[in-house]
Parts: structure tokens; sequence; C-alpha cells
């Protein structure tokens, strides 16, 4: 197996202050395009984002758990979900188990014109990717998990003052 060979120290900072660049382009555009696609549904660009994440929940939740998965206070993540259920995206309705809790739960109906919105605009990802190899593909998922952890590790450090 062929051994990679690392860049010469001024080949690394190239690398590293191209990718910085690169980086700050890439969080900005993809920052504008959430708040293009909002501005476009009528909506807050968070909840968009709360939107496409109960997209990926196995079933209604409670606003807690939508704290944690935006990052929110519970009080912001309560006045996410007023906005929501305004707008005709989820209801609430006591727990059948435990009538203390409250969940949150998408309108299936309005959650499919979400995705049509989304799928509209898919195939231009799509078809970025068919230039990619699967190992390429396999690297980027990769980075993107780490990205996605890394952010979550971040959003508390900011929430908590140590920065």
């Amino acid at each position: 197996m062929a051994q990679k060979t690392r860049p010469t120290p001024n080949g690394r900072a190239d690398l590293l202050r191209d990718l910085g660049a690169v980086s700050r382009r890439y969080m900005a555009s993809y920052a504008l395009f959430n708040q293009a696609l909002a501005d476009h549904l009528g909506l807050h660009p968070t909840d968009v984002q709360c939107l496409n994440l109960l997209g990926l929940e196995p079933g209604p939740v409670t606003t807690g758990r939508i704290a944690e998965l935006t990052g929110l206070t519970t009080g912001s993540a309560t006045r996410l979900v007023d906005r929501l259920e305004k707008a005709g995206y989820v209801t609430r309705h006591r727990d059948t188990e435990d009538r203390r809790k409250v969940l949150v739960e998408v309108v299936p109906g309005r959650m499919a014109e979400f995705g049509k919105v989304w799928s509209r605009l898919n195939g231009a990802w799509w078809e970025m990717f068919d230039g990619y190899e699967d190992d390429e593909i396999a690297f980027i998922a990769t980075h993107m998990r780490r990205t996605v952890d890394l952010s979550i590790a971040q959003v508390e450090r900011l929430r908590s003052g140590q920065v």
C-alpha cells in the first residue's frame, strides 16, 4: 500500500489557510440558503432546521427534546413550537402514558409540503455528488458527522460562557 505523503509545512499551512477561507464561505452560503428557504416558506430559519430535525425523529417529542436537538433553551424552544403550531406544521397533545407530558408531533400533510420543496432542490445536490467516488462520499459523510459533533460541543461552550 502506498504511503500518504504529508505536505511540506508551508504547503500544509497554505492548505489550512485555504480550508479556513472555504469553510467560512461554506458556512455563510448554507446560512444564506437556509434564510432563503425560510423566507420562501414564511418561517424563521431556526424553524426550518427544527422541522428538518423533527423529520429525523421516530415519533412525537417533548419541547425539552426540541431544545436538545436545536441547542435552544426550553423557553426559546417553546416559542419555536408556538410558531410552528401557528404555521400548521406541528400539533401538541398530552402523552397518553404520562398526562404531565406534552408531545409535539409533526403534521404529515404540512411536512409533505415541506418535503416537496426539498425534493425540488435535492436534484442539484445529488447531481453534484455524481462527480465523486464512493470513498470520497464516505469521507464527506464522516467529515459531516464529526462537524455535527464538534458543532454541538461548540454550542455548549458558547452557551456556558466558556468563550
